[in-house]
């Protein structure tokens, strides 16, 4: 066998086997991982609920079968009077199961001011929450979002949330439950006041929930906001200490991108604070039906979560 013939058979067999293994090096790119699980916020579905069209339990199933979804996130105000209710919560954990649904938070409202100022009203919030934490623990949530909701001076209010926060965070620690705060409007929407409140009451079963578009400060006449704090700042100031995140979105351009958001600026922050926890679709738009928006929701997080 001449030299030539030999060199040549040896890069061909080299070049071989280069080839077997670029299907895999391809497979691993393009079956990069997200850093974040992908939840569903029981808010997506609203209007269906309040016109009772499904109900609450009915979400889990709709859930898995109609979005491939399999962790979700509870609103208490649809099933308000059931939070100590075990005929109807083992119901729920039933259809869970059926689904293959993981049961990741509730998200608790109308139940009193955290940051009251007033000392007996803010003990009467923080004992209302105590039935939502036990309700969390039977269903198997590790969290529940609260707010830190108060009338007063911002100062005022931030020393109530710290004290109304710490108190609950002590009842849900002996549960091993989260209490963690969304930016929900007021003092709430400015990322440095929740932030302070955080390193202020300093418990690690304490953290925040931040909604990518919800820093509305002051809302003005016909859902307008008239004043906004920068939603990229906020989020950057809120993530130190979230345990969640809530993935708000509107309107969609042609291309499929959120329209109020830039997802990938906004998902770096996110992965650059090193949060790997679980991010949860809560699409608020009119523009399109429920169901419709979800899945452009979903799209864009699995679009944006493995390059960012």
């Amino acid at each position: 066998m001449t030299s030539n013939r030999r060199s040549f058979l040896k890069q061909a067999a080299g070049s071989l086997a280069a080839m077997a293994v670029m299907p895999t090096a391809f497979a691993e790119t393009s079956a990069k991982k997200m850093f974040f699980d992908i939840s569903l916020a029981e808010w997506s579905l609203h209007k269906a609920l309040f016109a009772k069209k499904i109900t609450n339990l009915d979400f889990p199933g709709i859930a898995r079968k109609e979005f491939d979804i399999s962790i979700v996130e509870y609103v208490n105000q649809f099933f308000k009077d059931k939070a100590q209710d075990k005929t109807y919560l083992n119901d729920l954990l039933t259809r869970c199961k059926d689904n293959g649904i993981t049961n990741h938070l509730i998200m608790i409202d109308g139940e009193g001011n955290l940051g009251a100022p007033d000392a007996a009203e803010r003990s009467k919030a923080v004992e209302n929450h105590h039935k939502w934490v036990e309700c969390a623990k039977y269903l198997g949530c590790k969290t529940i979002r609260v707010n830190a909701a108060g009338q007063g001076t911002a100062e005022e209010v931030s020393k109530a949330a710290v004290d109304g926060l710490g108190k609950l965070g002590e009842f849900a620690k002996t549960m091993n439950i989260n209490v963690i705060v969304e930016n929900h409007g007021g003092y709430s929407s400015n990322g440095q006041w929740l932030s302070g409140v955080m390193k202020q009451v300093g418990m690690k079963n304490v953290g925040t929930l931040p909604d990518f578009g919800n820093f509305c400060i002051k809302h003005g006449q016909g859902h307008t906001c008239e004043e906004e704090y920068d939603r990229y700042k906020g989020t950057s100031e809120l993530m130190p200490f979230a345990k969640g995140a809530s993935a708000k979105f509107y309107n969609f351009d042609a291309n499929g991108n959120c329209v109020e958001t830039d997802y990938n600026r906004i998902l770096k922050i996110v992965k650059d604070s090193g949060f790997k926890g679980t991010i949860g679709i809560e699409y608020e738009g009119d523009g399109l039906e429920e169901y419709e928006g979800i899945r452009k929701s979903k799209a864009i997080l699995e679009r944006v979560g493995p390059i960012v």
